[in-house]
């Protein structure tokens, strides 16, 4: 079995929340972990160490659970915060997740050291950008004329627009013959600038965003900005999800087959 480990989303605590009172909550989405688990792959989510207070830190260190699994998956979920690209949110609604950012750079620093292969979605692949020191677009409809509409509440993973993937990349070779495709689209922010050694590997249509970057560096490091979790089973109109998760779990399993060979 292959361990592939799921970075978590948060609830910070709230006194107002109904149950949990002023408790931080940690979670993932069923989909994600769902979609790992059609092939022989177990999901652990790997929880932050930091603490409310000193006290309740853990002893466990993220590049413990770097050690002991095979991969990392960097979940969608909130907005990162600007500050942490190095900019201010233009708007408070945007200001983000700064101890979600530091956590997911933190856990993506730990699997890159360990050269243990890493896929972001959605916000996973704008972890990814930024912890390379890229920076984003805090809002795509407000910021980049003729965008697209990325993010429709009403309509949530159903939203998709055409998606052209780069010739010559890696993506492209595990699609071959399909260099214009139908993606899920589920963000209003995404890659502004791209981080040192990384490449974009896809665009959208006819807007032209970064959809896909991977990184140049000596380890599997993959981010998306659509959901391959999200897609709908049976219809082939869409991007095929399988060909990212097999070439994912296939690093991930020459990692483990590595360490059993020592």
């Amino acid at each position: 079995m292959i361990k592939i480990g799921i970075s978590a989303s948060f609830f910070h605590e709230d006194p107002k929340r109904a149950i949990f009172k002023g408790m931080t909550l940690q979670y993932i989405e069923q989909n994600v972990a769902h979609w790992l688990m059609q092939r022989d792959v177990l999901s652990f989510m790997i929880p932050s160490p930091d603490g409310r207070t000193r006290r309740e830190d853990s002893r466990i260190t993220l590049d413990a659970y770097a050690q002991e699994l095979d991969g990392l998956v960097l979940m969608g979920g909130s907005d990162l915060c600007p500050e942490t690209y190095g900019e201010r949110a233009i708007r408070p609604e945007w200001n983000g997740d700064r101890v979600r950012d530091e956590y997911e750079i933190g856990l993506l620093n730990a699997f890159v050291a360990r050269r243990k292969p890493v896929l972001g979605v959605c916000r996973g692949a704008q972890v990814i950008n930024v912890a390379m020191g890229g920076t984003l677009w805090q809002d795509l409809g407000t910021q980049v004329p003729g965008a697209l509409t990325h993010r429709n509440w009403e309509i949530y993973e159903k939203n998709t627009h055409a998606t052209t993937i780069v010739p010559g990349t890696s993506l492209a070779k595990l699609y071959p013959g399909a260099s214009l495709v139908k993606t899920n689209s589920i963000h209003h922010q995404a890659v502004k600038d791209l981080g040192r050694n990384l490449v974009a590997e896809a665009w959208s249509e006819p807007d032209r965003i970064v959809e896909a970057i991977r990184w140049t560096g000596p380890s599997y490091v993959l981010g998306v900005q659509w959901h391959p979790e999200f897609q709908p089973a049976g219809d082939r109109s869409f991007i095929d999800d399988r060909p990212i998760l097999d070439d994912f779990l296939h690093h991930a399993s020459l990692h483990k087959n590595a360490a059993y060979a020592l």
